[in-house]
């Protein structure tokens, strides 16, 4: 896969082992509608058609459906990006029923596949080439998108979504997740009303302990479009420890939705 060589400042490099890990590794030192369950929502989705078996996209097919730059307003997009994870491996939790959503938050596949490719999406506040931001902080008040597309066999996206619909009621109480050399733990896990795009959409919040400075909430998104999944986290470093959760932009949701198959 594909993936930028620009560093990144602290914060994004955070993310590098997984968002919720590095936030709290930065922060001092150290449902929607759901897979047919509750408020769920599938539109077309039928599993005993005759249609043949679908079959998997490969990453560099993927590659060419990530959203480029110029293709969503006032939004700067970054091809692959490395400091996200390049393999499941590398982000564990302590029950295997929440992997999903920890891989979906770290732009991995949430089912089993090994077509996968990611990007990252940022707000464009610069208006000028030799614009700066006024100092650190508003260098980080920026909402970043992590986006991750992955493709499947068969019914393995359908599978997929279940699992992370499962996923969001089994663990809703939280879980342990290590990333790296990062631990941290999500306190809560709950099903949120997201963008209703696609043909099935999950969409959960996660409420991460920072390091015992407090508690911080982000957002997933997930889509189903066919058998390709789209999976949507963002994150506002300079709004950490404020209680205010960044919101996944919409633009960006709806723009690559509209780019798959």
């Amino acid at each position: 896969m594909k993936r930028s060589s620009g560093a990144r400042l602290c914060a994004t490099a955070a993310v590098g082992a997984l968002s919720l890990v590095l936030v709290t590794g930065c922060s001092d030192d150290g449902s929607k509608k759901d897979s047919k369950g509750t408020n769920g929502s599938s539109k077309g989705s039928d599993s005993s058609s005759s249609a043949p078996a679908a079959k998997a996209l490969t990453s560099a097919e993927l590659e060419k459906l990530l959203l480029a730059q110029g293709e969503v307003k006032g939004f700067k997009v970054t091809p692959g990006d490395d400091t996200l994870p390049t393999s499941k491996s590398e982000v564990k939790t302590d029950k295997p029923e929440c992997d999903p959503l920890a891989w979906a938050t770290a732009g991995l596949a949430p089912g089993e596949t090994d077509a996968n490719a990611s990007n990252s999406v940022a707000e464009d506040k610069v208006s000028g080439a030799t614009a700066q931001p006024e100092d650190i902080a508003d260098a980080f008040d920026i909402d970043m998108t992590f986006v991750g597309l992955s493709s499947y066999e068969g019914d393995g996206a359908e599978k997929a979504m279940k699992a992370l619909s499962d996923g969001v009621t089994a663990c809703s109480a939280g879980y342990g997740l290590a990333a790296g050399e990062e631990n941290s733990k999500v306190t809560k896990v709950a099903s949120e009303k997201g963008s209703g795009l696609g043909d099935e959409s999950v969409a959960f919040s996660e409420a991460v302990d920072m390091d015992g400075e407090g508690s911080a909430t982000f957002h997933t998104d997930v889509v189903r479009k066919g058998n390709t999944i789209a999976t949507f986290y963002t994150v506002n470093f300079a709004s950490l420890g404020s209680g205010k959760a960044a919101d996944i932009p919409a633009a960006v949701v709806q723009a690559q939705v509209a780019k798959l198959k």
